[in-house]
């Protein structure tokens, strides 16, 4: 017992960081870089730092796992709840929870299983999104004017692409150069997808009518950049038909699901795009010769047509004989009926010519000569009767009517004094009226002014409305922060209330305060 307590007394005091520190160099000493297999549990996605954080566990332990910002932007894979991994990195302590733990460089799946299962779940998911659906597909033009090819432009794809284009039918193509393989090649393919969809479609460029994704063989983690998530989102959102030619005929990735069309080979997906030169001339060659025996055909037949309906015709002078004999007993029967009428015509013109003889103006103007002869003699016998008679009434009547000019005259003079003094009490009795209405009117302005609350204003008091323009009698009917209208002497005001601001006033009991009744308003308003 002693042994141990000397034991205990000359061991040398350590603090709890040096101590933490000592076990952090001793395990990364002795471990330094480790591969350590594992599934990734309790992974719930960056943390807002941009760091990872998460466990590898297995059947029976389990070890924290770290990732750092920079690190996991530049991984190829990203951690997954539940993916069994392979992670590089070094094994190091963390003294603030007493625990040790790994940070993690790398990630590799864990062996070819874990990765088909991987794509598997990727494939399940995008088919539930529906971007595999054959309802979105769309068909690949037939005769493309520009073909566009996304692939690397150093390897023999590109080269099969562009000699298999020049055998079949010459086009324009458009080559979008991107990496086929490593980290950036994802990325690369989307944007160059996206990119030739961006294109505008009368730019100089030309924007492509069919796009060829095209890659050579290689292994399942070789075409892991086609199997990525955003290149089959970019494939499925694509405006332009897409073929999809990855790998060889067996080799199947993401994008062969999201694609319009699927090559078996780069080859082949340049066949798809074009049809054979040679053969669309042949066809239009024969084409054009069906056309020509159509045509030929055509005109023989209609020949033969004409001639049989030219012999079914009668003969032209058949045809008019029987118009052309109507035609001139038509004329013989006019020209009867022309010399019926013309003599007809001459008949008339004679009864006429005697009628208008008889009525002539030179045998009128004797008859009217010989008529004045008569009536001339008639009134040189009566001419005495005519004139003298008329004469002497017209003398008598003369006398008469001055006699009554003269007695009118006298009757307009005596009308026109009563008229003036008539005018003259009119005139009278009008400024008699004048006068009184005047003195009533200055009566009743003087009782107005003594009675209008005009005067009261110009005494110092103020009259109080509120919105309706009604006049407030008491402190009790005004509410609070209420929009009133303080009418003085010299004009109106606008106010807000802000309540009672004093005890109430208890009004004079000499003057006891009247209001007006509600239904009669003379446009004056009152204080009383």
């Amino acid at each position: 017992m002693a042994e141990a307590d000397a034991r205990g007394a000359n061991a040398p005091e350590i603090t709890v960081s040096e101590l933490a520190n000592a076990l952090k160099r001793a395990i990364e000493d002795r471990f330094g870089y480790v591969r350590v297999r594992g599934e990734i549990s309790g992974y719930r996605g960056p943390h807002s730092s941009g760091h990872a954080y998460f466990c590898l566990k297995d059947a029976n332990a389990r070890l924290d796992a770290v990732i750092w910002r920079t690190a996991l932007q530049r991984m190829r894979l990203k951690p997954e709840e539940g993916l069994e991994v392979v992670a590089t990195g070094r094994l190091t302590t963390f003294p603030g929870k007493s625990s040790y733990q790994i940070v993690i460089e790398a990630l590799e799946l864990a062996g070819i299983g874990a990765l088909m299962a991987l794509l598997d779940a990727r494939r399940r998911k995008l088919a539930e999104e529906g971007l595999f659906d054959a309802a979105r597909k769309r068909k690949v033009p037939f005769l493309p004017r520009v073909v566009g090819v996304v692939t690397s432009p150093t390897g023999a794809v590109i080269r099969d692409i562009l000699h298999r284009l020049a055998d079949r039918f010459p086009v324009r193509v458009v080559v979008w150069p991107v990496r086929v393989q490593g980290e950036t090649s994802a990325a690369e393919v989307a944007a160059a997808i996206d990119g030739f969809n961006a294109l505008p479609l009368d730019g100089r460029a030309g924007r492509p009518d069919v796009l060829i994704v095209a890659r050579g063989g290689g292994s399942l983690e070789d075409l892991m950049s086609f199997n990525d998530e955003a290149v089959v989102r970019a494939v499925a959102r694509s405006a332009i038909p897409l073929i999809a030619a990855v790998g060889h005929e067996t080799d199947w990735t993401l994008i062969d699901h999201a694609a319009d069309l699927r090559a078996p080979t780069p080859t082949a997906a340049a066949e798809f795009a074009v049809p054979v030169r040679g053969e669309l001339l042949a066809a239009i060659a024969e084409l054009d010769a069906r056309r020509r025996g159509a045509i030929l055909r055509f005109s023989s037949r209609l020949r033969s047509e004409v001639r049989a309906l030219a012999r079914a015709l009668p003969a032209g002078e058949a045809i008019i004989a029987g118009p052309r004999q109507r035609l001139d007993r038509a004329a013989e029967a006019l020209a009867r009926r022309v010399r019926g009428a013309i003599d007809q015509r001459a008949l008339q013109t004679a009864g006429l010519a005697r009628q208008l003889a008889r009525h002539s103006p030179r045998a009128r103007l004797a008859g009217q000569r010989e008529r004045l002869r008569g009536l001339s003699g008639r009134l040189a016998r009566v001419r005495p009767f005519l004139i003298e008679r008329p004469r002497r009434a017209a003398d008598a009547v003369g006398r008469v009517f001055v006699r009554e000019v003269a007695l009118l005259a006298r009757r307009r003079g005596e009308q026109a004094a009563m008229v003036e003094r008539l005018a003259a009490r009119m005139v009278r009795a009008y400024d008699e009226r004048l006068q009184s209405r005047r003195a009533q009117l200055f009566s009743a302005w003087q009782l107005l002014g003594a009675m209008s609350y005009r005067g009261v204003l110009s005494r110092g008091f103020a009259l109080v409305r509120d919105e309706t323009q009604k006049p407030l009698w008491r402190a009790e009917d005004v509410r609070q922060a209420q929009r009133l209208e303080i009418e003085f002497a010299d004009g109106k005001v606008g106010a807000i209330a802000v309540g009672r601001v004093g005890p109430p006033l208890t009004p004079p009991a000499l003057l006891p305060r009247r209001r007006p009744k509600p239904d009669k308003d003379d446009g004056q308003g009152s204080l009383f």
